[in-house]
């Protein structure tokens, strides 16, 4: 393997690892709107299927390299395709960015500790479980559109090398047909001279 077919397998890894917990998030909140007998808001409708997709794809063209390295510009193509929706997806939910997901709240229970408490910490983090979820989505969209934008350019660079030595295979190919033919010409040369030597011996 290549280092460009080794660095685009890595990378596939990559956006696997990140979009299974990615879709996983969302689909939370799909079953929870569906569950509501809700419409799920574009924001999150847009990313999980994108995420779906492009999660399907990596695990198809990962397991399957042994052939779309022939067809890497296909592939390539795609994962072009794949930024520009991953990019559209971030863009959608874009309003979870400025979101404050964590808070500091004073917590009651040390203060039953008694003279304890005053080693305790009295402020504890509390954090908002869906807006954190939707935030983590965001991020690993972002991730994502690096990611597949990293193995279009890996996905060329395999084209270009399996195209350069397939153009090599059917050029030593034509070679070798055109030598064949050429002597198979030869070798019919003297059988016709032989058949037209008798003939004349036959007429004498």
């Amino acid at each position: 393997m290549t280092f460009s077919g080794f660095s685009f397998t890595f990378w596939r890894f990559m956006e696997i690892i990140t979009l299974i917990p990615a879709l996983g998030m969302l689909a939370y909140f799909v079953h929870a709107y569906t569950a509501l007998n809700s419409l799920t808001p574009n924001s999150i409708l847009v990313l999980f299927i994108v995420s779906v997709l492009g999660a399907a794809w990596a695990v198809g063209t990962l397991f399957l390299y042994s052939r779309a390295k022939h067809s890497a510009g296909f592939v390539a193509f795609v994962d072009l395709l794949f930024v520009g929706a991953f990019i559209g997806g971030v863009y959608e939910l874009r309003g979870i960015s400025n979101a404050d997901c964590t808070h500091f709240t004073r917590d009651s229970y040390f203060f039953n500790l008694g003279v304890l408490a005053i080693t305790g910490n009295i402020y504890s983090p509390h954090v908002e479980k869906n807006c954190a979820m939707l935030k983590a989505s965001f991020a690993f969209g972002i991730m994502n559109c690096i990611f597949f934008f990293l193995t279009f350019l890996l996905a060329l660079l395999v084209h270009r090398h399996y195209g350069d030595r397939d153009r090599v295979v059917v050029k030593r190919e034509t070679t070798h047909v055109s030598r064949h033919g050429h002597r198979s010409h030869r070798s019919r040369s003297p059988r016709h001279s032989h058949h037209s030597s008798r003939r004349d011996h036959y007429v004498v």
